[in-house]
């Protein structure tokens, strides 16, 4: 028997040595798998920027919070069956700012709630900057020259230096759960991309101020070339730390802002949109102009809807495409 227990301990060492990277703490609530949850981490396409309805206190109302949490936001809008859906994502967020502010509070979350699934749109706000560069493209408009000479020839390097970031950001949480006592295959983690939120398709008489004020070839550029290789980018990420991917590169397509023409209400993204009360409040001047070229209250219901069936499914790898019913669905890819 006393020879038989240093191989018993042997082997106990030899498991935990195994499962060392899946660590089992006790859930902090012991009631935790009777809620379950699903929660959404990100930067303004994830929070509902441009939704409107947005939770008190994240509107700037309260200490410079301009998060723009909105009620109609997708993961609101995404039927799963969960008892509770959180949003902790917030406009302007980069890898740093998700790791340093929304991943403390999913740690209280994982524990008290049993967490099925968490979708995750972050990277624009690392290098590429998504906001400035069409920030760039409109004041290109006023001064009657193109943004594209200019950005197109950087954009593939600041998407390069982007991938490693956001994968650090998911390897991150992937850490905050396994810290929580979750197995990475006890709940879904799908990092989502970012939809073209114009187009060059759209009527020249609201290349202006009255709506969208860009100019067709920057436009052409956006679409064709800047938000896939986005995505690209954000594939990679993802497959390094073992994430689903679902890719909202032509999840826009006929429905971008201002190719409405006289009639936006087809349209899923805001067009120019200002806040005329705000330009005269110094402390929110700045954010005026903040909900420009996202997508609206039907944009989030539209990508929920999508979101739900890639929840559903078991396909690694998926895409969100306009369906001739005017609605947006899944394409698997594998």
């Amino acid at each position: 028997m006393r020879r038989a227990l240093p191989l018993l301990v042997t082997g106990l060492l030899a498991i935990l040595l195994v499962v060392s990277d899946h660590p089992f703490p006790p859930p902090s609530d012991p009631d935790r798998e009777s809620r379950t949850a699903v929660v959404a981490l990100g930067d303004s396409t994830m929070s509902g920027e441009g939704a409107g309805n947005y939770e008190t206190g994240t509107d700037g109302e309260q200490g410079g919070n301009w998060c723009h949490r909105s009620r109609d936001a997708e993961v609101f809008r995404t039927a799963v069956a969960a008892d509770r859906k959180f949003n902790l994502a917030c406009s302007g967020a980069n890898s740093d700012k998700l790791r340093n502010e929304q991943l403390p509070r999913l740690r209280e979350i994982a524990g008290s709630h049993r967490v099925v699934a968490l979708v995750v749109a972050i990277g624009a706000n690392d290098d590429p900057r998504f906001s400035e560069i069409l920030n760039k493209c409109f004041e290109a408009w006023g001064k009657r020259s193109d943004c594209t000479s200019a950005v197109a020839p950087e954009w593939s390097k600041r998407v390069r230096k982007m991938v490693p970031k956001v994968e650090n950001t998911l390897s991150a949480i992937r850490q905050t759960m396994r810290d929580s006592g979750y197995l990475d295959s006890s709940y879904q983690l799908v990092v989502q991309s970012y939809a073209a939120p114009v187009s060059p398709k759209m009527p020249r008489s609201l290349q202006n101020l009255s709506g969208c004020p860009l100019r067709t070839t920057d436009l052409q550029w956006v679409v064709e070339d800047a938000v896939p290789e986005l995505s690209n980018g954000l594939r990679t990420a993802a497959g390094r730390v073992n994430a689903r991917f679902l890719d909202l590169a032509r999840a826009g397509e006929g429905h971008e802002a201002c190719v409405g023409g006289d009639d936006p209400s087809t349209e899923w993204f805001t067009r120019l949109s200002v806040d005329w009360d705000g330009l005269r409040d110094q402390a929110r001047s700045s954010h005026a102009l903040q909900e420009s070229f996202h997508p609206n209250a039907s944009g989030h219901e539209q990508i929920g809807r999508c979101l739900s069936e890639f929840l559903a499914s078991d396909k690694r790898d998926g895409a969100c495409v306009p369906r001739l019913d005017g609605t947006l669905g899944l394409t698997t890819e594998g």
